[in-house]
């Protein structure tokens, strides 16, 4: 009989996820190259050996962490844009409710971000092999892909009324999302993460709907 643990999983899987997680506060404090091995298994309360079992080496741990961050990422986000949906069939409508109900998420928050794994890897990418930062580009692009997948369909019934590159639009998401976890965490207010994602749904409307309407 398999012997089980928290959240149904398995012992073992139990022992990798709670790694993962002790791994993933670490790095996300204070970056790769400041996390050691040791203090995760110490932290774990697990012997080396154990850590080997799960995870090759240090890169092979990042790889796992980065697989993480983007499966939960993204089902956060479909969650939310998916609910965005139900609530409006109306392409720009339902964008706009869906950045607003992932404001209040990141305005929930008790405390400041604690960080993006992507951004982490980011930083320190040559710490990294190939497959390591093509998965980090593979998360970006996801949320490129996303976003513009809206904002195209947003266009074909509310033209631009300013002249924007829609992919570059897109973009931006990405570029507030990461500079107000910066904000907030610098400056040690939560509600700046939300502030910036509830400003960029501001211009979303002002490109497509405009000032006066």
């Amino acid at each position: 009989m398999t012997l089980t643990s928290r959240k149904g999983m398995t012992r073992g899987e139990a022992t990798r996820d709670r790694i993962l997680e002790i791994a993933e506060a670490s790095v996300l404090a204070k970056g790769f190259s400041n996390t050691s091995i040791d203090e995760i298994i110490a932290a774990a309360e697990i012997t080396k050996s154990g850590f080997f079992y799960h995870f090759r080496d240090k890169t092979d741990l990042a790889k796992a962490l980065l697989e993480r961050f983007i499966h939960d990422d993204n089902a956060k986000l479909d969650a939310i844009f998916a609910r965005a949906r139900d609530l409006s069939d109306d392409p720009l409508h339902g964008f706009l409710i869906g950045l607003k109900l992932f404001a209040e998420m990141m305005a929930e928050l008790e405390t400041t971000h604690p960080g993006c794994m992507v951004a982490a890897v980011a930083y320190h990418d040559k710490q990294f092999n190939t497959e390591v930062r093509g998965l980090n580009a593979t998360a970006v692009l996801g949320w490129r892909s996303r976003f513009l997948a809206a904002l195209e369909e947003i266009a074909e019934q509310y033209p631009p009324r300013a002249d924007v590159n829609l992919s570059h639009l897109a973009d931006m998401l990405s570029a507030l999302a990461d500079g107000g976890i910066i904000l907030s965490r610098v400056l040690d207010q939560p509600r700046l993460l939300s502030e910036q994602i509830l400003l960029y749904r501001t211009f979303i409307r002002l490109v497509f709907i405009g000032a006066g309407d």
